[in-house]
């Protein structure tokens, strides 16, 4: 299916852009991480790469030309493919919006004079919450690199910023002092809220802030601020940066702060080994506490012998209630949105089916057997799902109200457990991939995952998903649908039991897969027929390497 992009935002006072020079044509082919074109911003010019594959069916921004951003800048799908509805469906939104800026703007000039003589100085800039992926509506604050009076270089990292998908470093596109921290660490604000005021030293940040934003917004904030320090300093929280005893910040990623912070470890004490010292979630599980002094212990014939020892009464247990509640995570927030609309708006309905395993075992033990050769079980059930899923197109759809799309490519997500969730990368073409493939495919794509350095686009446009438990020892289980897919496949343990063959109880090797399926586009008999065959390619390997 072809896929629209849109002019970029590439930097977060970015209105539109001028494509300076295409260095892809219509008709050539697109490979993820080709540089599409060079694109002017109102600070550089910018290498803009694709995040999609296919053909360039359309451009819509001839080089030389400047347009708003998220205007048509491009069409990539597969050659040939009829892209005239979503030109025409471009044009009508571009449409729309110009009318509705119209508008705005008519509504500005009538409030103008209320903020007449309300100026930016020059050299002062007021940096925004960016929006760092194309689904991003609000972000947190996971940590502030610089603190209020640092001196800051263009291209120094200023924050490290947790979106819906990922963490991200958020670079500064200026340079001067950083004057103003508008969202604290642990903060949540929507895209578009003040972020940080940098510029030249002892500027009127107050004067800067009713001249950018307003006044009143910050009147507002200046409450709730206040009252967030007072409440995490009363829990014995700092909101602020960790500093270290000469005054220097102390450098460490978000999941080791959290960790030492459940440990109680002082990270004063902690010795970094990351990037230029930072500390990582290793050094925290690696640490050692200093041995205090040793306190004395009370000999235990002493204790014996004691009076309270002799007639101790019958002690009921006695403690301390306590509570404690946890932020929850940009990314908690929309697993739960996401999830929630999922399981009551598509009418789901459950199949499971055993598979005997036997064969299986045996080929990848022989495959393994080769030189340089890794292939789990889970890559063996990803290959027999996209190759069912070309038997069963039924299965590989998406529920549009008015319409149900069929997807003639297979781009199958795996759940990964992360610490802050879950994360679905998609493996594209998998009905293409050999099973080696897709083993260094999903080993590559989890390892990113777990370490924050996935992008948006390696976890998008999924059309079938496989969420697999077994390794945890379940051996049974049901998922959620992940939308917009019409089925999500669940997969336990493998597991040793008294099965009959031939007529005699043998010793077998089991495994349980449930299929959750959208009622409004697979029905029982279809969900039944892809299991058959998921079965057949399971039971007999070698079918699937034909």
């Amino acid at each position: 299916m072809a896929e629209v992009i849109n002019m970029p935002r590439l930097s977060d006072t970015m209105e539109e852009g001028t494509v300076a020079k295409w260095l892809k044509k219509v008709g050539d082919k697109i490979e993820e991480g080709d540089i599409l074109a060079e694109i002017e911003t109102d600070k550089a010019t910018m290498e803009f790469e694709s995040f999609n594959e296919g053909t360039l069916l359309y451009i819509g921004i001839k080089e030389g030309d400047t347009a708003p951003v998220d205007s048509l800048l491009a069409i990539i799908g597969e050659k040939g493919e009829d892209v005239s509805g979503l030109i025409d469906s471009a044009s009508s939104d571009a449409k729309e919006e110009k009318e509705a800026e119209a508008v705005a703007k008519k509504e500005e000039k009538k409030e103008a004079p209320k903020a007449a003589g309300a100026t930016i100085p020059d050299g002062v800039e007021i940096i925004k919450m960016p929006r760092l992926s194309d689904t991003m509506e609000e972000g947190t604050v996971a940590t502030w690199l610089k603190k209020v009076g640092d001196e800051v270089e263009e291209g120094d990292i200023l924050a490290e910023i947790e979106t819906d998908k990922a963490t991200m470093e958020f670079e500064s596109f200026y340079s001067g002092i950083l004057l103003y921290v508008g969202i604290n660490e642990g903060e949540t604000a929507a895209v578009d809220s003040v972020l940080a005021v940098i510029g030249p030293k002892g500027t009127d940040v107050d004067a800067v802030l009713s001249a950018g934003a307003g006044s009143d917004s910050k009147e507002e904030s200046a409450p709730e601020e206040a009252k967030k320090a007072e409440t995490s300093s009363s829990n014995g929280q700092e909101t602020a940066p960790v500093t270290a005893s000469d005054g220097q910040r102390i450098f460490a990623s978000p999941l080791a702060k959290k960790i030492a912070h459940d440990k109680g470890i002082n990270l004063e004490d902690v010795k970094g080994s990351g990037d230029q010292g930072r500390i990582i979630k290793k050094d925290i599980e690696e640490y050692q506490p200093k041995q205090k002094a040793a306190e004395k212990a009370v000999p235990a014939q002493e204790k014996a012998s004691s009076p309270q020892a002799v007639a101790a009464p019958i002690n009921l247990p006695v403690g301390q209630e306590g509570t404690e509640e946890v932020k929850n995570s940009q990314m908690r927030k929309v697993i739960a949105k996401r999830l929630g609309e999922s399981k009551f708006s598509a009418p789901h309905y459950y199949l499971t089916i055993e598979v005997d395993m036997d064969y299986a075992k045996v080929s990848r033990e022989q495959i393994n057997s080769l030189p340089d050769t890794k292939v789990s079980f889970n890559d063996m059930v990803v290959k027999a799902c996209a190759m069912a899923l070309k038997k069963h197109p039924q299965v590989n759809t998406s529920w549009n109200n008015e319409t149900t799309r069929y997807n003639h490519h297979v781009h199958i997500g795996v759940a990964v457990a992360v610490d802050e969730g879950l994360l679905v990368p998609v493996l594209k073409f998998a009905d293409q991939m050999t099973l080696t493939q897709i083993g260094a495919s999903v080993k590559d794509l989890a390892g990113k995952a777990r370490n924050k350095k996935i992008s948006p686009a390696e976890m998008e446009g999924s059309t079938f998903t496989v969420s697999n438990l077994g390794m945890f020892g379940i051996s049974e289980f049901t998922s959620i649908i992940n939308q917009p897919n019409s089925a999500i496949l669940s997969v336990g343990a493998i597991v040793q039991k008294p099965v009959v063959k031939n007529g005699q109880i043998v010793v077998g090797n089991t495994m349980k897969v449930t299929l959750a399926c959208d009622h409004r586009t697979v029905d029982g008999a279809t969900g039944a027929q892809f299991l058959q065959t998921l079965r057949a390619y399971l039971e007999n390997p070698v079918t699937m390497l034909a």
